[in-house]
């Protein structure tokens, strides 16, 4: 028999408070009102006081209307028919094709037992030389994109989308522009990816209450087909939308502000989604690149600053470049000494002799004379930076390291490069050597 509950008590935002027992924390409710049913999650429990987000939002929501929960959290279909689709933060198809008919998971789950994980040890390549050669992303890591309004952020998690070879792309937009989820969109279907992609998407004009839903449904998802041993790729934008969710339901649950207004447990709320990424010991794996957009480029603000205690490094993206200072993944160590003998030489010697480069621009704003080996760094930092920073530059790992051998020789004599004398003898350019 259903069991009704009909003593509203309070309606805030899009939050209800309903006198009920029985009830568990994240259990699913539906609630019938004059437009019709709506979903209804829990999201707060005081004694007989449950306090539920409304999915639809509260329009047309009365102190009379009756509600029924489900005794089970908030679920997702899972199977190969998700590949291709397009569904929005509910878990409903936004690509105007019938619902998925499948296994229902459970999302918001626990993070992997550490016993059922291995030690990350693949390279995930991307074809931008400032990631796989500089910090290389690895399987199962998760690391974010601090970034601010107005950076191409979004362009990156696409190109790294397309150009890396995952098994399954999983998208999850919040907070989206509409022109914003039209490139994605775009963009993978004429890359020929969106075959093997699963987007869900909450834009801005939909309910904030989505917003929340849509990393836990990414996660589900992708943790099943890591199972399956699949390789995953989930790509999360942004986080900060995100946390401004969980401020904006906190605020209307009258709960007491911690740092700019953000939860107590925004610590623990981004958390729980971080750690969800994975190496599965025996199966696959699944690897979470998330855009984190810092207002005023404060790195200090809540979001950034929570983020960087929880992931494994940070990419900086600015002025269209992902900058080489302040940008790290803490596992690149674990790949880049197993893919070419060179590439922890390149990667260190670029990089010293670009802060070099700095120093010497800053000397030469201030008038300074400049003198011959200034010279040749301010000629290195041009060049370093049009064929190797910049986003649009796209070619292989490989390709990139012969590139920054070829750059060094144009600049440097091999002595001035700092790189040991072996490694040099073994990659210097020949024929730029001979001349």
């Amino acid at each position: 028999m259903r069991k009704y509950y009909d003593e509203i008590t309070r309606i805030a935002g899009n939050v209800v408070t309903v006198t009920a027992t029985g009830v568990g924390y994240d259990e699913l409710a539906i609630i019938t009102t004059s437009r019709g049913d709506s979903l209804a999650q829990v999201i707060h429990l005081e004694g007989d006081q449950v306090s539920l987000q409304i999915f639809a939002g509260t329009q047309g929501v009365s102190t009379g209307d009756r509600i029924r929960f489900l005794n089970r959290p908030m679920q997702v279909p899972f199977g190969e028919e998700l590949l291709g689709r397009i569904f929005d933060g509910s878990g409903n198809p936004r690509d105007d094709r019938p619902a998925v008919e499948a296994k229902q998971v459970d999302i918001g789950s626990p993070a992997v037992n550490p016993v059922k994980r291995r030690m990350p040890d693949q390279m995930v390549h991307t074809g931008i030389p400032m990631i796989d050669i500089f910090n290389s992303l690895v399987e199962s890591q998760k690391l974010p994109i601090f970034s601010v309004a107005g950076e191409p952020y979004n362009e990156l998690l696409a190109r790294v989308g397309l150009q890396t070879d995952a098994d399954v792309i999983i998208l999850g937009g919040m907070g989206l522009r509409h022109d914003d989820y039209l490139k994605f969109r775009n963009t993978f279907e004429e890359g020929g990816v969106l075959g093997r992609t699963i987007m869900f998407i909450n834009t801005a004009a939909d309910p904030v209450v989505e917003c929340l839903l849509v990393p836990d449904l990414c996660l589900a998802v992708g943790e099943q087909f890591a199972l399956q041993n699949k390789r995953v790729l989930v790509l999360l934008t942004d986080m900060t939308a995100f946390s401004d969710a969980l401020k904006e339901i906190a605020i209307i649950m009258e709960q007491i502000p911690s740092n700019r207004g953000y939860p107590g447990d925004l610590y623990t709320q981004l958390a729980r989604r971080y750690e969800k990424a994975v190496d599965f010991d025996g199966a696959g794996s699944m690897t979470l690149l998330a855009c984190v957009t810092m207002p005023g480029d404060d790195v200090t603000h809540p979001v950034p600053d929570n983020t960087g205690y929880i992931t494994e490094g940070q990419f900086y993206l600015r002025n269209g470049r992902i900058e080489p200072f302040g940008s790290l993944s803490r596992l690149k160590q674990q790949v880049n000494g197993k893919s070419r003998d060179d590439h922890r030489a390149i990667m260190d010697g670029c990089i010293q002799l670009y802060a070099l480069c700095r120093e010497s621009r800053e000397k030469r704003d201030m008038g300074f004379e400049m003198s011959a080996w200034d010279k040749k760094l301010l000629k290195y930092g041009d060049v370093f930076e049009s064929s190797i920073m910049d986003l649009s530059v796209n070619i292989p790992l490989f390709d990139a390291l012969d590139r920054c051998w070829k750059i060094l020789a144009d600049c440097f004599e091999p002595a001035e490069t700092g790189i040991r004398r072996s490694i040099i003898e073994e990659h210097w350019p020949v024929a730029l050597a001979d001349n």
